[in-house]
C-alpha cells in the first residue's frame, strides 16, 4: 500500500469547479491523489484531519511591494511573506519599484532572487519593470525568469522608477510582444491628475475628498482606454492593475470582446473600503488610485460576480507609520495600503459570507486565472500533478483583527478592527506545513 508524505483527510475541496468532501494524498511536493468521497485507504508520515474545514489550493497574490533590497525599513522578504502564508497565500509576485535597486535589468533581479529564495516561507516570483531606460534589458530580464513587465503611466513616486511616457510604452510594449510576455500597466492619466492637484492645492483644498477627486475614475479610463490601443497596436498582451471602478473595468471588457487580449485586476480595499474609511482612518487608508464611494465599492462587486473581473490582489504597499501619518493635508503622506494578509478575508466576508459569492469563483480569481494569465502550469487548482500548495479554513470561525496579529514589519493596516469570518487556520507550501494555528513552522 502506497505511502505518502500527507493526507488531508476529510476536508471540504474547494477547486475551480465545485466544493465536495474527500481526502488529498501529498509525495514530494505534489499531489499524489484526491479522493472525493471514498476516502484514501493509504497512510502518510504526516496526517491532518480537515473535518468541518475548507481546503482551497493555495492562493496566488499577484501584486505586492515587498521592497527588499533597499526599503527593508518599510517591509520584508520574510515579514511579508510570513504575511501572505498567516493569509492563506502560497504564490506571490514581487513588484520591480520599492526595491533599490529596482528590478529593471538581470543583476537586479538576481539580488532581488537571492535575498527572496533565503528568506520566504512561501514561493517568490518577479516583476521586471518597463522604463525609459531599459528597453534593451527587457528580454535579458525574460530569459531570467520575469513573471511579466510593470510600467506606470503616472509618476510612481519612487525616484528610481520612472514613469514610462507614451513612445517608452509602444516601443517597450512592441519589445514585451516579440518575447511572448505581458505588460501589466498602472494606469491613471499623468495630465489629468496633475492639473487637478495643482488646482485643489492653489485653492487650499486639502481634504480626503478633494484628494479623491483629483484622482478621478475618468484618469483611469483615460489612460486605460490609451494603453489598450497600444496594446492592439503592438499585440502585446496586457493587464490592468488595481482598478478602482466597474467603469473602468467595463473598457476592459469593451477591450475583450474586440479580440484584444488584456485581463483586469482589483483589490481588496477597493471591494470593502470607501472614501468615508479614508477619512476615519486617514494615511492609513490611502492608495492610488484612490478609494471610491460605497456606490462604485457594489457596482465593482457586481463585476466580480459577473465574470468581468479576472485578478484579485492585494496590491501590498506598505510604509513606517511616520509616513503614513496625515494631518490636514491628504495630498502629504504615502499612497500605499497594507493588505496582504488580509484580501482572502475580505473575500469571504464581503464575498461568501456576505453577497453569497461562490467559494468556486474565490478559486478562479485567487488561484487559478492568476496561475493561467501568468503560465504557472501546476499552481491554482487542486488536482494529481499540481504543487501541493493549499489553505485550510474555518469558514465558520470568526474573529476580529488586531494589530497583534499582523505579520507586516509595521503593524498597522486599515483592516484593523474589522471583523472578518472565515479564519485561515493551516497553510501548505510545496507539501510543507509552514503556518498552522498562528505560529510558523518553516525556519527562515
Amino acid at each position: 500500500m502506497t505511502n505518502y508524505d500527507l493526507i488531508i483527510r476529510n476536508g471540504h475541496i474547494v477547486t475551480s469547479e465545485s466544493v465536495a468532501k474527500g481526502d488529498i494524498a501529498i509525495k514530494d511536493g505534489k499531489i499524489a491523489e484526491v479522493s472525493i468521497n471514498e476516502g484514501i485507504g493509504a497512510k502518510g508520515a504526516n496526517e491532518i484531519n480537515a473535518e468541518g474545514l475548507h481546503v482551497f489550493p493555495g492562493l496566488i497574490d499577484s501584486h505586492v511591494h515587498f521592497n527588499e533590497p533597499g526599503r527593508t525599513e518599510w517591509e520584508g522578504v520574510e515579514t511579508g511573506s510570513k504575511s501572505l502564508a498567516a493569509g492563506g497565500v502560497t504564490n506571490y509576485f514581487d513588484m520591480p519599484l520599492n526595491s533599490t535597486p529596482p528590478t529593471i535589468n538581470k543583476e537586479n533581479l538576481e539580488l532581488k532572487r537571492k535575498l527572496s529564495e533565503e528568506k520566504s516561507v512561501v514561493n517568490p516570483n518577479y516583476w521586471g519593470g518597463l522604463v525609459p531606460e531599459n528597453i534593451d534589458n527587457l528580454k535579458e530580464l525574460y530569459d531570467n525568469g520575469v513573471i511579466g513587465f510593470k510600467a506606470f503611466m503616472s509618476p510612481s513616486g519612487i525616484e528610481d522608477f520612472h514613469h514610462a511616457d507614451d513612445e517608452t510604452l509602444y516601443k517597450g510594449m512592441k519589445e514585451i510582444a516579440s518575447i511572448g510576455s505581458l505588460l501589466a500597466v498602472h494606469a491613471e492619466s499623468t495630465v489629468i491628475c496633475e492639473q487637478l492637484a495643482m488646482k485643489k492645492l492653489q485653492e487650499g483644498k486639502t481634504s480626503a475628498r478633494d484628494f479623491v477627486e483629483s484622482r478621478p475614475i475618468i484618469s483611469e479610463i483615460e489612460a486605460v482606454r490609451r494603453i489598450i490601443s497600444y496594446a492592439e497596436a503592438t499585440g502585446c498582451k496586457l493587464h490592468i492593475v488595481h482598478a478602482s471602478s466597474r467603469k473602468v473595468v467595463q473598457v476592459v471588457e469593451e477591450a475583450k470582446r474586440r479580440g484584444v487580449d488584456v485581463t483586469v485586476e482589483t483589490c481588496g480595499h477597493y471591494l470593502s473600503l470607501t472614501v468615508k474609511d479614508l477619512e476615519e482612518k486617514g494615511g492609513l487608508a490611502k492608495c492610488a488610485p484612490p478609494l471610491r464611494d460605497e456606490d462604485e465599492l457594489e457596482d465593482l462587486w457586481v463585476a466580480v460576480a459577473n465574470g468581468e473581473i479576472d485578478v484579485i490582489s492585494s496590491d501590498h504597499s506598505p510604509a513606517p507609520a511616520s509616513m503614513k501619518t496625515i494631518t490636514d493635508n491628504y495630498f502629504e503622506g504615502w499612497g500605499g495600503i497594507s493588505g496582504a494578509q488580509s484580501t482572502f478575508n475580505i473575500m469571504l466576508t464581503e464575498g461568501y459570507a456576505k453577497r453569497n459569492l461562490p467559494l468556486e469563483k474565490i478559486v478562479v480569481l485567487m488561484a487559478t486565472n492568476p496561475a493561467k494569465i501568468f503560465g504557472l502550469s501546476n499552481k491554482g487548482d487542486i488536482a494529481v500533478g499540481y504543487d501541493a500548495d493549499f489553505a485550510i479554513v474555518n469558514l465558520n470561525e470568526s474573529f476580529r483583527l488586531e494589530k497583534e496579529d499582523l505579520f507586516y514589519r509595521h503593524q498597522h493596516s486599515p483592516y484593523v478592527g474589522m471583523t472578518f469570518k472565515g479564519k485561515v487556520k493551516t497553510t501548505i507550501v510545496n507539501g510543507e506545513i509552514v503556518y498552522e494555528n498562528g505560529y510558523f513552522t518553516k525556519n527562515i
